[in-house]
């Protein structure tokens, strides 16, 4: 007498589903396919927990190209502007600014890397915030940088522990609700650039 065992795949299993960011089994759904970055961002904003992770495989990375045949000379005042009383500042123009060469130290080593985690936003750095990165300049600590670890990428600040010899190398979360990340030994970190302006549109 032989007997058969039916063996079953596919279909729901407790606790199934990706559990990396929320810690928890999660469900599919369905959204209009024009609203799901805003579902994300909400999601992000809303949702507590101390486990947040936001090491990403990709991130959105634009190269710089000034366009020589466009150069907009804005004027600059020379009085620093209090959040007070209002100046006459047109009494106190006297140069105009190109912003290609204020923002833009090496051209051919700068990127435009969009944001896209509330780890940084107490120092202001928002989801979709255009994060001026330059690939040339050496990081040092304090720096806001973004680093590769294991050939995922993540914006964090640059902490170097000198306690410790050799000195101990973080990465720290601005933002509260995220963890920072501290290289274990067998990791890779690499610093691929640093952040020197935040695009940050105010309107």
């Amino acid at each position: 007498m032989s007997t058969s065992k039916k063996v079953e795949h596919g279909g729901a299993r407790a606790n199934s589903g990706r559990k990396a960011q929320f810690q928890e089994p999660t469900k599919v759904i369905r959204v209009p396919e024009s609203q799901v970055d805003f579902i994300k961002k909400w999601l992000l904003q809303n949702v507590k927990t101390n486990d947040f992770t936001d090491v990403h495989h990709n991130i959105k990375i634009y190269p710089v190209q000034p366009d020589p045949n466009k150069i907009y000379h804005i004027p600059l005042a020379t009085e620093r502007v209090a959040a007070g009383v209002p100046l006459p500042l047109q009494d106190h123009i006297e140069q105009a600014l190109d912003l290609n060469q204020y923002l833009i130290r090496n051209e051919n080593a700068t990127f435009i890397v969009k944001a896209n985690s509330l780890s940084m936003l107490d120092a202001g750095i928002d989801i979709d915030d255009p994060l001026i990165v330059d690939r040339s300049l050496p990081a040092k600590a304090g720096d806001i940088i973004i680093a590769m670890i294991d050939n995922e990428f993540t914006v964090k600040r640059l902490m170097i522990d000198h306690h410790f010899e050799p000195p101990k190398i973080w990465l720290k979360a601005e933002n509260s609700e995220f963890q920072n990340i501290y290289i274990e030994e067998g990791q890779e970190m690499i610093i691929w650039g640093v952040v020197t302006y935040n695009l940050k549109r105010m309107r």
